[in-house]
């Protein structure tokens, strides 16, 4: 007889949602620029402490008994400029767990907990397909992005693009009346290409600019993909016009693969490089499309507003996210055995949280909160929400300083 499965012991807690003051929207920025504090840690902290205040005031303890003892929290001043050269920028922030973070970005395994936004806010919360390929698209790309943005949009979906040279552009600027989202690697008060400043300042009056990077911040190589995470998060689906083999916009692709998203492509002749990408999605299981109807096919079962593509969390709202007990509950203290038992049962290769617990035999709140004090400490590596490895080389202390 085959053994049963055993059921999963985690479940990630959903995270709060309530309107926010300005003290506790300043402790949550503050959460997120300290040491070591990532998309997994903030939920735990927070999912912990009930809030960002408490979270912040146990920062040194947990960082502590993970293993460091010069644990970097960010300064107040520091929070609060930030906050102040967005509110100059147009910008304002939005934490996962306030009411408005779109809901698609949300259900992602882990979201960023922080995104920038200027613009109308609405096409947050509508159903949204990305448009997104070369860079050096040739005439008929163009055409095809346009008439692509133009018909979808007619149709009700918000275009999400990137902003870049081409596809990107050429999506954008056909969906100006009827709504588009661009997603930047860079700070908001930052244009990038430069020569796309008309229609940056367009989509900031008529549409939408989203971006996890603060106000100044200019964008590094690794951004990018970065940024194309979030583009195919904000998504039903993802339509690749023209690609290189090796262009980057296949990384959009992989990652609404990831994230269970759809994967459209349009084929391109088979001698034209521009095409090899899209091809080569193809063949790997995009779908075909070469008109708009295929996508809106495609995406009808769960386009309707939008209800059914992505999980919605069933969280009571909790009235004052501004007290610093809100939702406190009691947080475990591991003993240095237990903290020895998670260490040993850790190692290079990622498990889940499920056979940590398993093979520690520590109840499963014991085994976050250890996590939590590792992951601060700089001692572990999360690979999504429920996954770990152990850092085999550890940080220095000043290094955290």
């Amino acid at each position: 007889m085959p053994r049963p499965e055993q059921p999963s012991l985690f479940v990630p807690a959903p995270l709060p949602v309530a309107a926010l003051g300005d003290a506790e929207r300043l402790a949550c920025l503050r959460l997120i620029r300290s040491s070591n504090v990532g998309p997994v840690t903030f939920r735990e902290l927070i999912n912990a402490y009930g809030g960002a205040a408490a979270a912040l005031t146990a920062l040194p303890e947990l960082a502590a008994r993970g293993g460091t003892r010069s644990f970097r929290i960010c300064p107040k001043s520091r929070a609060e400029d930030e906050l102040a050269a967005a509110h100059r920028a147009g910008c304002e922030p939005l934490f996962t767990i306030e009411p408005g973070y779109p809901k698609a970005l949300a259900a992602l395994e882990t979201p960023p907990p922080l995104i920038y936004v200027k613009g109308l806010k609405t096409y947050l919360h509508q159903p949204a397909v990305a448009i997104v390929g070369s860079r050096q698209a040739s005439a008929a790309g163009h055409k095809m992005a346009r008439q692509f943005a133009i018909e979808l949009g007619q149709a009700g979906l918000v275009i999400v693009s990137g902003l870049a040279r081409g596809i990107d552009a050429a999506a954008h600027d056909a969906s100006l009346a009827t709504g588009t989202i661009a997603v930047l690697a860079g700070g908001l008060d930052h244009i990038y290409p430069p020569e796309n400043e008309a229609l940056f300042h367009q989509i900031g009056e008529r549409g939408c600019l989203v971006s996890e990077m603060p106000p100044g911040f200019r964008p590094r190589a690794q951004d990018f993909p970065r940024r194309n995470r979030i583009v195919s998060g904000l998504s039903l689906g993802v339509l690749v016009v023209e690609a290189a083999r090796r262009s980057g916009t296949l990384t959009t692709a992989r990652f609404a693969g990831e994230q269970g998203r759809e994967v459209f492509a349009v084929p391109g002749h088979p001698l034209d490089p521009r095409a090899e990408g899209t091809n080569q999605l193809l063949k790997t299981g995009a779908t075909l499309v070469t008109e708009a109807n295929d996508i809106l096919e495609a995406l009808e079962p769960m386009s309707q507003l939008g209800s059914r593509a992505f999980r919605e969390y069933s969280v009571p709202p909790v009235p004052d996210m501004s007290a610093p007990d809100a939702l406190a509950l009691p947080v475990p203290e591991p003993s240095n055995s237990d903290r020895d038992a998670v260490l040993s049962a850790l190692g290079p290769h990622p498990v889940t949280l499920d056979d940590a617990a398993r093979a520690t035999g520590l109840d499963i709140r014991a085994v976050r909160v250890i996590l939590m004090e590792l992951d601060l400490s700089g001692r572990i590596e999360r690979h999504g929400v429920n996954l770990i490895s152990l850092l085999t080389s550890l940080p220095a202390e000043n290094d955290q300083a």
